[in-house]
């Protein structure tokens, strides 16, 4: 298991990648520079937040360490003065999104095992860190979250796949940095998979759909 210097860093550094991808959409969405630094908080944030309150981290680490609070006003800076092309800030948002994605399954799943949780119910906080913070953004952005849209390329599927490894690693006791790694590098991998391949989660069995006159679908 990670010491608490080394999951405190791997903490920052998902809050760093994924408050990247909040503020790179807060420039699309042509926000100002607070809009810019709240998308980018809540998405490092919001993860991790859900993840302490539900296994009485309290309070939680975001408002105990100064780090958690800086490392999104870090990210927002970066973006502000150096965010890329405007026809190339979607791609940056989906790369950067995949990254946090990865580390946070990680991140989660050992937290929430560390303070008594189960290998399930770990795995499946890890999946809400991982995710959580990304609906969060979409819902302030006024997007419907990437996680529940069926036409987006499949998005709870990776990160669930890195936590359900985290948590066999931690079963077989052979959970380390570098197994740990591996597995957010394949969570990784599967999210910019799945966005070049356009994979989708399969819908209803059977369920039949056709076309409106104005494109809507009608079920």
């Amino acid at each position: 298991m990670f010491t608490p210097s080394v999951q405190h860093w791997l903490d920052l550094a998902g809050i760093f990648v994924f408050a990247i991808s909040g503020a790179l959409l807060a420039v699309r969405k042509n926000f100002d520079v607070v809009g810019m630094a709240l998308l980018a908080g809540a998405t490092g944030l919001g993860g991790g937040l859900f993840r302490d309150l539900v296994i009485g981290a309290v309070p939680p680490a975001a408002f105990t360490d100064l780090g958690y609070l800086l490392t999104p006003l870090a990210a927002t800076a970066l973006v502000f003065f150096l965010h890329p092309q405007v026809e190339r800030i979607n791609r940056a948002v989906m790369v950067f999104d995949a990254a946090g994605l990865g580390l946070f399954c990680v991140t989660g799943t050992v937290k929430a095992y560390g303070h008594g949780l189960g290998l399930a119910a770990s795995a499946v906080l890890g999946l809400a860190t991982a995710a959580g913070g990304g609906v969060v953004r979409d819902v302030l952005a006024n997007e419907v979250p990437s996680l529940l849209r069926w036409d987006r390329e499949v998005y709870a599927l990776p990160a669930m796949v890195g936590a359900t490894v985290v948590a066999l690693l931690i079963h077989t006791g052979h959970l380390n940095g570098a197994t740990s790694g591996a597995a957010a590098a394949l969570a990784f991998v599967l999210r910019l998979l799945a966005l070049r391949h356009n994979w989708r989660a399969p819908r209803a069995w059977h369920r039949r759909s056709r076309r409106g006159k104005e494109g809507a679908e009608e079920v």
